[in-house]
């Protein structure tokens, strides 16, 4: 079934390998080896969590630590996989009134949304270290009978919102050197 969505397509107002500005070279293979071992992660999170139910189900286990190493594994996917998402514009922009919007306010609103998504993001990412830091100096654990350091989905959490801070910095600036070699 197609839907409206599908035809408009964003792929085109993600920077191209040969327009791209220096470091967006090197974080496409970065991006690249995360979303593999975010995948794996996944894969590990629906394993661990069969292996909780049937356990339960079948044999009355426990399963404390099973549940806390599922979420782990999904919000570290979530988080370090959203700069390869971010670079394949796959994040925001409402796409549904851009067949509406001529391409030059289409592109001005591409601009305002990265600008607005960058603040977040390098806000976001910097609260995160500030959490991060505070986890590892007050040793914060987990609340569970396993009880896990929290510094491990922190650390996931602040290295995820960094890398899509620098995505979508390098978004802007690649908008930018379009416009200016435009004009």
């Amino acid at each position: 079934m197609a839907h409206g969505l599908d035809d408009i397509g964003t792929a085109s107002a993600a920077a191209s390998p040969t327009d791209a500005v220096g470091l967006e070279r090197y974080i496409a293979p970065v991006n690249y080896i995360i979303v593999l071992l975010s995948s794996i992660a996944l894969v590990l999170a629906a394993l661990v969590l069969t292996y909780s139910v049937a356990s339960r189900y079948f044999f009355h286990f426990s399963t404390d630590w099973q549940d806390e190493m599922s979420v782990f594994l999904i919000v570290g996917s979530i988080f370090m996989s959203s700069a390869a998402v971010q670079a394949r514009r796959g994040h925001v922009a409402i796409e549904a009134i851009s067949v509406l919007l001529s391409d030059n306010v289409n592109s001005w609103r591409l601009f305002a949304v990265d600008i607005a998504t960058f603040v977040f993001c390098a806000f976001f990412s910097w609260k995160s270290a500030r959490l991060l830091e505070e986890a590892i100096v007050e040793g914060y654990r987990s609340s569970s009978t396993w009880q896990p350091p929290l510094w491990i989905p922190y650390s996931l959490m602040t290295a995820g919102m960094t890398l899509l801070s620098i995505q979508v910095l390098l978004q802007i600036i690649t908008q930018l050197r379009r416009g200016s070699d435009a004009a």
